[in-house]
């Protein structure tokens, strides 16, 4: 029996919701999960489809990223890797090129430290500020030290963050789960959707109703 079959069960069936939704195209896009008991992560192929995993197929890797079994990992496992030290709660990191939100950062984001802004409660909820990364080559290891920097400055702030967008590559996306990581994924590129095609621009929420909205539900803007 293939070890973790749960998890790997669990990550083809995210990336096949994915594909089907339009989230993901081609090889585009990667999720992985930390393992229990510092077993390491579980992380897609590199140049793997999404909506065509395997179980076996994924990469198992050691907490150093060091191959144990299956193909080789995707070339953002150092960006994983990094969110997962930066960020203790987070059990899977998921990376899409979805269109909208790649759209929005080649039209100009709202900010750098918040590509979208407060528009509608559930994406104050539901995924909270988002900042922008600039642009570097897929894989690029400073991405990963950039992503940590922002973790930590957000935490500084008592805002956690749980994701951040990539300059023309998209969305990158941490929380409890692969189906936690997607909802909040989806929130996402719905909410870059709106902004894109509403004209004119709405307001943003005020800082009262924020305030409301922390109170109420804990959200993290």
């Amino acid at each position: 029996m293939t070890s973790f079959s749960a998890e790997r069960n669990e990550i083809c069936r995210v990336g096949r919701l994915l594909f089907e939704r339009g989230l993901v195209h081609a090889t585009a896009g990667n999720i992985s999960v930390r393992l229990p008991g510092g077993a390491g992560f579980l992380i897609t192929p590199t140049d793997a489809c999404l909506g065509l995993l395997q179980p076996e197929q994924l990469a198992h890797t050691d907490l150093d990223g060091r191959l144990l079994a299956g193909a080789a990992a995707s070339k953002t496992l150092a960006l994983h890797r990094r969110i997962y030290a930066a960020e203790p709660d987070a059990q899977c990191v998921l990376h899409t090129h979805s269109t909208h939100c790649v759209a929005l950062s080649l039209a100009g984001a709202w900010h750098a430290d918040a590509v979208l802004p407060p528009i509608t409660p559930y994406f104050v909820m539901k995924v909270g500020r988002v900042p922008l990364v600039p642009y570097h080559r897929p894989g690029d290891p400073v991405v990963a030290d950039l992503v940590a920097a922002l973790i930590e400055t957000a935490r500084a702030r008592a805002a956690p963050i749980r994701a951040v967008l990539l300059d023309r590559l998209g969305p990158t996306v941490w929380h409890e789960s692969p189906a936690a990581a997607m909802a909040a994924l989806e929130e996402l590129e719905e909410t870059a959707r709106l902004w894109l095609t509403t004209e004119p621009k709405p307001a943003p929420l005020d800082d009262a109703r924020i305030e409301e909205l922390r109170r109420a539900f804990g959200a993290r803007w």
